[in-house]
């Protein structure tokens, strides 16, 4: 098999990745919080309230340094520590309502972004990218999966 077309995608992915991540802090430093702070909010969104260890675990980072991106989402306001109902002990990082705002309009910046840079594709192009995209992740996904079942 000709390696030239999967060296190709590769380039590209890579490329395009940097473009589109380079467009995100952009538009992310219009705002008060650093980019682990947004995939921090992120993931409360996405999951609902947890605990800084369960926080941690999803974004793999040290259990002291999601304590400080939280503190500093605190001051910010944007999520509040709340001690669970079941077990007083435990504390649940809570995404407020200035979070889930802040999320949102960054989503739809990023979103209006990549619509502005499909507006020469016709739908049917962009309706097959999101299709084959969506397989690519799929088999990503299956991939990632069965090497951690092997370790």
């Amino acid at each position: 098999m000709d390696n030239q077309p999967i060296a190709d995608i590769e380039k590209k992915l890579r490329y395009t990745s940097c473009i589109i991540k380079q467009k995100g802090r952009e538009i992310l430093d219009q705002y008060p919080i650093t980019l682990p702070q947004f995939l921090a909010l992120q993931w409360l969104l996405e999951f609902g309230d947890m605990t800084i260890g369960e926080l941690s675990n999803h974004m793999h980072l040290a259990y002291s340094t999601t304590t400080d991106l939280v503190d500093r989402l605190e001051r910010n306001e944007v999520v509040q520590r709340v001690k669970d109902e079941k077990d007083r002990r435990v504390v649940q990082i809570r995404l407020l309502d200035k979070g889930k705002s802040i999320i949102q309009e960054v989503i739809d910046k990023r979103q209006a972004h990549l619509e502005h840079v499909f507006r020469t594709f016709s739908s049917e192009h962009v309706e097959l990218f999101r299709h084959l995209l969506n397989e690519m992740y799929d088999e990503m996904k299956c991939i990632q999966e069965e090497e951690m079942e092997i370790k």
